[in-house]
């Protein structure tokens, strides 16, 4: 088989960090979607994200995702198990995040093609529950699927957007107008490989450790205004003994 020319110049973006992939985030009120299913029958890929150590972007937890060591969840559970309320309320701003993951074709912009939609474990659930419920076939086949009503937006009184997902009444194809079947086809071989998607993402536990320790001296700097620089001759002493003395809690 022939070298795949495309997907070479899809891994030299990203690894030139030119993520290629689009991602698709409902507006406020009312759109309609159509969730893509690959090879492997499994349109919803779960990832678990740390979002809050310091002034890193959100990367993906070697622990949760790839039973990996990881420190950073080691921290987590110390402070969970501390029994303080500024530790626990600590423990769930670092703590591991779960993120659901699908591949979509939005309606009305199908020609910005394949895109990928990102949502919390509520979508995820009702979702799981469309999937399963015997009134409906496989809402992801390319000739019979469902299209999906995404109604997003923040209700009166409330504190976060809330997502909506009715299905539509009626199935429909992929593409009304295709006839032979060729933009399906060319639309399910462009679902991404989400561990590529999210290559750049991925951390060793080495990384995640070195991460973590710059986050607690940076902490613990604040904390002890006198501290100029960690690891200097005069105050390294007390700041170990304060790394020590968090990475020790609930232990």
């Amino acid at each position: 088989m022939a070298i795949d020319l495309k997907k070479m110049q899809e891994k030299l973006n990203r690894a030139e960090g030119k993520n290629t992939s689009v991602f698709w985030k409902p507006q406020d009120g009312e759109q309609t979607i159509r969730i893509l299913s690959g090879p492997d029958g499994d349109p919803f890929k779960e990832f678990w994200f740390h979002y809050n150590l310091g002034q890193n972007p959100g990367f993906l937890s070697p622990k949760r995702n790839y039973g990996e060591d990881d420190k950073l969840n080691d921290f987590v559970r110390s402070l969970f198990d501390s029994g303080t309320e500024d530790d626990r309320k600590l423990a769930k701003q670092l703590m591991a995040r779960q993120r659901f993951f699908s591949a979509v074709i939005v309606r009305g912009e199908e020609e910005k093609g394949v895109r990928l939609w990102g949502y919390g474990k509520m979508a995820y659930k009702a979702l799981l529950e469309l999937v399963l419920n015997p009134d409906y076939d496989d809402i992801t086949d390319p000739e019979t699927g469902t299209d999906l009503v995404i109604k997003y937006g923040k209700p009166p009184g409330a504190q976060f957007p809330q997502t909506g997902i009715t299905p539509k009444r009626r199935t429909s194809p992929l593409f009304p107008k295709d006839k032979n079947g060729s933009q399906a086809r060319e639309a399910l071989e462009a679902i991404p490989d989400f561990q590529e998607v999210f290559a750049d993402k991925r951390k060793t536990p080495e990384e995640v450790e070195h991460m973590l320790d710059q986050w607690i001296a940076a902490e613990t700097a604040q904390e002890m205004p006198d501290v100029e620089q960690y690891g200097s001759t005069s105050t390294a002493s007390d700041v170990d003994q304060k790394v020590k003395e968090l990475m020790s809690q609930g232990t």
